[in-house]
């Protein structure tokens, strides 16, 4: 069957036809992300979807949630304002697993990761984004388990263009975009700015957002060319994530709040500049970076188990350096070089709050705080030093093998500003402090590919990935609350010891064309070990976090890009996949061994009709579908039902400088929950947005 299937793909490609070029799930002609160099996906043996600039434009997304989910097999759920939880080959998680870059540099260092990191990017001027689905470690590092989110920054114009987007909606929204640049081939720049702000349609859920960039492209000729980028962002968010509801709540009270003390502040900065000469077969690219993070966090999904307030800062300057080599004449033969060095300097200073609260259990309100004592106050300074070696060869015209491998080095330099083995009180309870210390962590993460050219426009793809995380510095030195003294420094002792969380996957897929429609079809297997587990001794009462589980990921993913008649494309993202705890034991007692993981629904869909009746007028249908999911690891609790929400969305140009442009989200104003879990063995549910509202326009010149 499966030779009948081929025979039939590669018979239509005879008739296949160009593929419309907004698609973001069409097949692209290169990408960047897998390999660090521009490559023909059709090559590159990695499970990567590609969302175009115009897509980009068209969605004009108010989250990163709206575009994300056009790439199969990829969603992000709302914890509030621009906050977010990732579910790439995962279940919707806050734990690092993903890799966050912009322009192939990460957002954060390495153990100062933030899940929300995504906030940090101006992600509706972006100039598309690039997402490997699945490990990517032997050539990004730490944390590219799950999978890589690449934010490209937009190329500058060739000559003078400008823009301004203004619109605004339900909840007092209100967001203006400016962008401006002009240039020739040899010196060209790009400038822009994000001024967002929202009232929130839940109690004490405003946020404001600044951001913006300045992009500078330069040709030194002699096959010389630098570019440099600046980005930066701020947020002020109230509420640091969504406060989740009970039952009767959720459905009949949504726009409750009961962590209504709670906030986020975040300032990014980040510098780089991208040095390569090219010459023959030869490119040497350098590119120092600099980064400045800073956040000052309230935590809502702290408040009922730990109160207290945390600002962390951190540094970085970094160097990626890469040497690639091309020799035509020898079967297309490719080597690429690197290394990526990385000293990040950074600090936690923590304190304990005294909460004023009302009622109890899941429906227990914070109202108000007062500051107790200092519980951690500590420096952390991060090093790597990571070369990694890339190579790729094809033996035939239609065969591509590649292989690769990287090698971290990374380590932790701790210096604790309180006394050293000692415990910080705080209201009743205890938090461990380290000694002054230095962790080191050392990995080898191999690769391996191929690719099968079956027609021009087919191909079929194979690869193996390993992937790794290490600990972060919150693991490591911030070890859970304690209700005694010496379990304090028996969950401080555990934290030290703990290794980096391993995957290893499996894949194959093919992708092509046919017949003017482009589809890409995945299947993989991945299987985490290691996995840091809350760990509970029910003798000693001792709880630490361990490496000690296994779960296994494993799913088929599907995208089609097709266009149906003249006036109408259809574009289909989907995937199906299943999550379990293979080796999971939470106490002494509790045994999760062959659970399906909570907040891993097996279904992720996104599908989308646009109609273009006229060159000036385009108008787009979005069906958005989360399947049902358990709400606690036990499945002692009801699942989440699921939901299916339809977004509407339109645009009009009025004149050749002129658009207007309308969306409605959640056209059929449904009840549905961001997320769905447990707490005080109750099950809670965050209300996502109901019928939501926009309109603006756009003036270009």
């Amino acid at each position: 069957m499966t030779a009948a299937v081929l025979a039939a793909l590669g018979a239509g490609e005879a008739a296949a036809q160009a593929v419309a070029a907004a698609a973001p799930t069409s097949l692209p002609e290169v990408s960047v992300t897998g390999t660090r160099e521009k490559e023909l996906l059709s090559e590159t043996p990695v499970s990567i979807g590609v969302i175009k600039p115009e897509a980009i434009r068209e969605v004009k997304p108010t989250h990163p949630s709206q575009i994300i989910s056009q790439v199969p097999g990829a969603a992000v759920a709302i914890t509030n304002g621009e906050g977010h939880t990732t579910s790439i080959r995962q279940p919707f998680t806050t734990s690092p697993v993903y890799l966050f870059l912009e322009d192939g540099i990460p957002i954060r260092a390495t153990g100062f990761f933030n899940h929300n990191a995504l906030y940090e990017i101006n992600i509706p001027m972006a100039g598309g984004i690039e997402i490997i689905r699945g490990p990517g470690t032997a050539l990004h590092g730490s944390d590219a388990i799950g999978g890589i989110i690449n934010v490209l920054t937009p190329t500058p114009p060739l000559k003078p263009e400008a823009s301004v987007s203004a619109d605004v909606g339900s909840n007092g929204w209100r967001r203006l975009l400016m962008s401006a640049g002009n240039g020739n081939a040899e010196n060209a720049w790009l400038a822009n700015a994000n001024m967002t702000h929202t009232d929130g349609w839940r109690d004490k859920t405003a946020y404001d957002r600044q951001s913006g960039g300045l992009r500078w492209d330069k040709d030194l000729a002699s096959g010389q060319t630098l570019k440099t980028v600046l980005s930066f962002s701020r947020v002020n968010q109230e509420t640091g994530a969504n406060s989740p509801l009970t039952y009767t709540d959720y459905l009949f009270n949504p726009k409750l709040n009961y962590l209504p003390v709670a906030y986020r502040k975040v300032e990014a900065l980040r510098v780089s500049t991208n040095y390569e000469r090219e010459w023959g077969n030869s490119l040497v690219s350098l590119t120092p970076y600099f980064r400045d993070d800073s956040m000052d966090l309230l935590a809502s999904f702290n408040l009922n188990s730990d109160p207290t307030i945390a600002l962390t800062q951190n540094q970085s300057f970094g160097l990626m350096a890469k040497w690639r080599q091309d020799f035509p004449q020898a079967m297309r033969a490719r080597l690429i070089a690197g290394v990526d060095l990385d000293v990040s300097p950074g600090g936690r200073r923590e304190d304990r709050l005294n909460l004023t609260t009302s009622g109890a259990g899941a429906s227990r309100y914070s109202l108000a705080y007062t500051v107790n004592s200092r519980v951690y106050d500590y420096d952390v300074t991060y090093k790597g030093v990571s070369p990694y070696l890339h190579g790729e060869i094809s033996p035939t015209q239609r065969l591509r093998l590649t292989g690769g491998v990287r090698y971290d080095a990374l380590s932790y330099d701790f210096t604790n500003n309180f006394a050293a083995g000692t415990v910080s009180p705080g209201a009743g309870v205890f938090y461990g402090q380290a000694a002054n210390t230095t962790s080191n962590f050392k990995h080898l993460s191999p690769k391996l590919g191929a690719t099968f050219a079956l027609t021009e426009k087919v191909s079929l793809y194979t690869d193996y990935n390993h992937g790794f995380r290490a600990p972060s510095e919150g693991q490591l030195y911030r070890p859970s609350v304690s209700t005694t003294a010496a379990l304090a420094l028996a969950a401080r002792d555990a934290a030290l010891l703990l290794k980096p969380i391993k995957v290893d996957q499996v894949e194959l897929g093919i992708r092509g064309e046919v017949a003017g429609a482009s589809y890409n079809l995945v299947a993989y297997n991945l299987i985490k070990r290691d996995d840091i587990v809350s760990f509970t001794n029910t003798t000693t009462n001792v709880r630490t976090n361990v490496n000690a589980g296994r779960t296994s990921h494993r799913g088929i993913e599907a995208g089609i890009g097709a266009p149906l008649v003249d006036q109408l494309r259809l574009d289909i993202a989907y995937s199906y996949a299943k999550h379990k705890y293979e080796e999971w034991f939470t106490s002494t007692t509790a045994n999760l061994n062959g659970f399906e993981m909570e907040s891993a629904p097996r279904l992720l869909g996104n599908s989308r009709l646009t109609w273009a009746p006229t060159p000036t007028v385009s108008a787009q249908l979005e069906w958005v579908q989360i399947g049902r999911y358990w709400v606690d690891a036990g499945h002692t609790k009801p699942q989440y039902s699921g939901h299916d929400l339809f977004n509407l969305r339109a645009s009009w140009s009025v004149a050749k400088q002129t658009a207007l442009f309308a969306k409605i989200d959640n056209l059929q104003n449904r009840r549905f929950a961001d997320s769905a879990s447990v707490t005080s063995n109750t099950a809670v549910f965050s209300p996502g947005l109901p019928r939501t509202f926009f309109a603006g326009a756009e003036l270009k010149w």
